[in-house]
């Protein structure tokens, strides 16, 4: 157990200023300066290295969360996915050096109980902010919720982003007989066929999603991989074959536009084609952690995976970056690095 004296620290955290009307601009949240204590018995001081960003941050801000997370309370420091250095331990478990995962985000310094930190190997990914990814979600969303078989054609939507880009690639390692994605942009199209080996892609902005859909799956598809809800859940549900498999990661539509969904569509569709579709979140399924962690990094070291990060400098830039986000400005996982 080491301590050390740090009273003369101070640290940049984010709090929430006001509750945004619609996507948030930099005026909803504070940056604030503050004194970085001690870690008492039982505690950790940890500086952050990397922060996560994540669009289901967009729904904590709202009044009434429609996720099972507390909302972000205003004049509060906001929490989110974080990886740092233990830099002051007054708990055994931990100690000075360790390399911690936590939920203490949005800020640059840490202080809490042990039990807020897990620690992790410094040592598996090449940069500690892989520690952050979502390959987890992409991956239990497939195998587990929609029960990925050899051989089905995947759609996955907004295909370019963190979960997405990952979920197509899973899939194809997986065993799909073919993989679709949908994307922002004709640049990230193009990303997901020439980089990341997607079968076909559509921009979603040319067009009806229902009319690409049918032309990039014209046999169907079995499993689609719902990151966006709206229009393309809609087309999904349209041009899914009997017994279809749709998992349901997030809700882009909805978090972009402040609008409540429309939902799958006719449901008489649903019943017909005797469709499952079964929304989920990655807490119910941490026991398949370590089967990923140790896929993904065989997967990784192999060159059979292809992991994009998009690195924001600078806490005092994440509420733009996190806006951005939504709006399809980055591809792949959108961190925040922390200091030098």
């Amino acid at each position: 157990m080491t301590t050390s004296a740090v009273n003369s620290r101070t640290g940049l955290e984010v709090r929430l200023a006001s509750r945004p009307d619609g996507l948030p601009t930099p005026d909803d949240f504070e940056i604030a300066e503050v004194p970085v204590s001690d870690p008492a018995p039982g505690q950790v001081l940890v500086r952050n290295l990397y922060l996560s960003l994540d669009p289901g941050m967009l729904t904590l801000m709202s009044a009434e969360p429609a996720v099972p997370r507390p909302r972000y309370e205003i004049g509060q420091v906001l929490y989110g996915d974080a990886v740092g250095e233990v830099l002051a331990s007054a708990d055994p478990s931990l100690a000075e050096g360790d390399l911690v995962v936590h939920r203490l985000g949005w800020r640059e310094y840490a202080v809490a109980g042990a039990e807020a930190f897990r620690r992790v190997d410094r040592t598996a990914y090449p940069t500690p902010s892989l520690h952050l990814g979502f390959g987890l979600v992409a991956y239990v969303g497939l195998v587990r919720v929609a029960r990925l078989r050899p051989g089905d054609t995947v759609f996955v939507s907004s295909a370019a982003g963190a979960i997405g880009s990952l979920a197509g690639q899973i899939a194809r390692l997986k065993g799909a007989a073919r993989v679709i994605g949908s994307a922002g942009s004709p640049e990230k199209v193009r990303h997901l066929t020439d980089r990341l080996g997607f079968d076909a892609a559509f921009d979603r902005r040319d067009g009806p999603a229902l009319d690409r859909l049918r032309e990039a799956a014209p046999e169907g598809i079995d499993v689609y991989f719902d990151n966006v809800g709206g229009e393309q859940l809609r087309a999904a549900v349209e041009v899914m074959n009997p017994h279809g498999r749709i998992a349901v990661c997030g809700a882009l539509a909805r978090q972009s536009s402040g609008r409540p969904d429309q939902g799958p569509g006719d449901l008489l569709t649903v019943a017909a084609k005797r469709l499952t579709i079964r929304g989920f979140t990655v807490v119910d399924h941490l026991d398949k952690a370590a089967e990923f962690g140790q896929q993904f990094r065989r997967w990784l070291h192999e060159g059979e995976i292809v992991y994009e990060e998009t690195v924001i400098d600078g806490l005092p830039n994440a509420p733009r970056a996190l806006s951005d986000l939504v709006r399809g400005a980055y591809t792949g996982k959108t961190v925040v690095r922390l200091g030098s």
